[in-house]
């Protein structure tokens, strides 16, 4: 017979140490929240310490778990070694790593340049956040998780580092007042995120790492009517996500629930990928 409420712990993560870059973020603070709500330790990695320790707080006041931030340029090998030995040195050996942080870039003007006149220079500011940066820190991190025999990391894509975009969608959208497109660049930065957690999936699946990509589709975060009604039109479900839809999966691919998948994209798209 079951035990009652066997299940149910499967999700619990109390007593886990969880790392999250981008934790400040638009989604990071969600994933944040979703993590300490289960029960976890949260360290909230971003490059503004200021905003990580701001999103620690809100954490600790209203889950009651321990949750800290901490600075890190994820593009710097120096700057992720002294951020994985301040975490463990405060939390504890780190159990999930969500690899999150990503950047459109200091300017967000030439982020959104056309794809034939995309400068070379914005390209590998991009890559060395989007790309190098989930590299860097599932090495660093990883690596001392197979040492012990156990983690997960789960590192965030996205629906365009699967699919090609649809151009159609953006004449007259704008985000934050600019008139965006999916610029060559972050599609892919996105696909080799998916390509880097298959790696990493069969390189430590012997020792007790597992490694998952969570994929959002388009989460409503500033763009206008125009987009929203667009992107919409090409949903299943027929809408945009909302970014809290977003840590189910998370909480899932970071818990005992999910103990024999590894290597998967799990994609939280309202079924954009199924047309």
């Amino acid at each position: 017979m079951l035990n009652a409420g066997k299940y149910r712990k499967l999700f619990d993560l109390g007593g886990k140490v969880a790392v999250v870059t981008g934790g400040a973020g638009i989604l990071g603070q969600r994933f944040c929240a979703g993590l300490a709500d289960f029960g976890a330790k949260v360290a909230v990695v971003d490059v503004s310490e200021e905003r990580g320790q701001e999103v620690a707080a809100q954490l600790h006041a209203t889950h009651g778990t321990e949750a800290i931030g901490v600075a890190c340029d994820v593009s710097d090998p120096a700057s992720v070694l002294e951020m994985v030995n301040w975490v463990e040195a405060a939390l504890g050996p780190i159990d999930v790593l969500h690899n999150n942080a990503a950047s459109k870039g200091a300017d967000l003007s030439k982020f959104f340049t056309p794809p034939e006149s995309f400068p070379l220079d914005v390209w590998r500011e991009i890559m060395a956040v989007n790309l190098d940066g989930m590299f860097l820190v599932a090495q660093a991190v990883g690596t001392r998780m197979a040492a012990r025999g156990k983690g997960s990391i789960i590192q965030t894509a996205s629906i365009y580092g699967v699919l090609g975009p649809d151009s159609r969608i953006y004449e007259g959208s704008q985000y934050l007042g600019q008139a965006i497109n999916t610029p060559p660049v972050y599609s892919a930065s996105k696909a080799g995120v998916v390509g880097l957690t298959r790696y990493w999936a069969t390189h430590w699946g012997d020792k007790g790492v597992r490694v998952n990509t969570l994929t959002p589709g388009g989460v409503e975060s500033g763009q206008n009517d125009v987009f929203s009604k667009k992107y919409s039109s090409r949903i299943p479900m027929a809408r945009m996500a909302q970014a809290d839809e977003m840590v189910g999966a998370l909480v899932f691919l970071a818990s005992d629930a999910s103990s024999y998948v590894t290597g998967q994209n799990l994609m939280i798209d309202g079924g954009l990928n199924a047309w």
